[in-house]
């Protein structure tokens, strides 16, 4: 997945899917920008999905590029380790982390794109001195642990906080959401700024995910040109 700051991608989340048949559901959003794999320890939050041998086999078959969420504890010690399994991006959490500098510069030195999370009451503004050391910025517009919870708007003034920062720095950071993100809410999530979406029900509860896809991606994009945020106030070139 290129991650580029002015175009949108949609990255449908395999929290979704089939677990029993991962391989079809991935061949089912080969579309897709990249394909996002939450990977959920029972401790940084109440569930538990896959881990390092499911994301090593994922990264083998899969169509498209994996971008990574780990919502686990001790994420300095094993973000690392997704790494080397060749993903395309690895994201963490800030709250889990002891040393995030550090860690978004391994994550890079390792060969992966590196993306640091922030919660929905966590403020975004302590952190804006490490985008420079970062690929993308996710902004959770839910509270991270289970699918099918709905869009808080609460969020999106700290989606136009972060956008303006990163226009202002002029950093090539993208700005992702998860949570939430349907027809509806994507063009709030993409007017506000944002440009990389999460998509789960949105894209895997249609008949056609591919359909769900390239409609989800137009709506972001039309959304995404008419913001004052980023230069010119101009639709960026996919």
């Amino acid at each position: 997945m290129s991650i580029s700051p002015l175009k949108c991608c949609i990255n449908p989340s395999i929290l979704s899917a089939d677990f029993v048949n991962l391989e079809t559901e991935l061949a089912r959003i080969a579309d897709a920008d990249a394909v996002h794999v939450d990977v959920m320890d029972n401790r940084f939050v109440p569930n538990l999905t896959i881990g390092l041998p499911v994301v090593e086999r994922m990264q083998k078959v899969s169509p498209v590029p994996l971008d990574v969420h780990l919502m686990i504890a001790d994420v300095d010690l094993w973000a690392p380790s997704y790494a080397d399994a060749r993903v395309d991006s690895v994201t963490f959490h800030v709250e889990a982390s002891d040393a995030p500098i550090k860690l978004a510069r391994e994550l890079r030195a390792r060969g992966t794109k590196a993306g640091m999370a922030l919660r929905p009451a966590t403020p975004v503004e302590p952190y804006l001195d490490m985008l420079p050391e970062l690929d993308m910025l996710l902004i959770m517009t839910v509270e991270p642990g289970f699918g099918g919870q709905s869009f808080l708007d609460i969020v999106l003034p700290k989606i136009r906080r972060a956008r303006a920062a990163v226009e202002g720095s002029g950093v090539d950071v993208a700005i992702q959401v998860d949570g939430g993100i349907t027809e509806e809410t994507i063009t709030r999530a993409a007017e506000a700024g944002a440009n990389v979406f999460v998509a789960g029900s949105a894209v895997y509860g249609r008949p056609s995910p591919a359909d769900a896809i390239e409609s989800l991606r137009a709506k972001g994009q039309l959304a995404f040109a008419t913001t004052t945020l980023h230069p010119n106030n101009t639709p960026p070139q996919a």
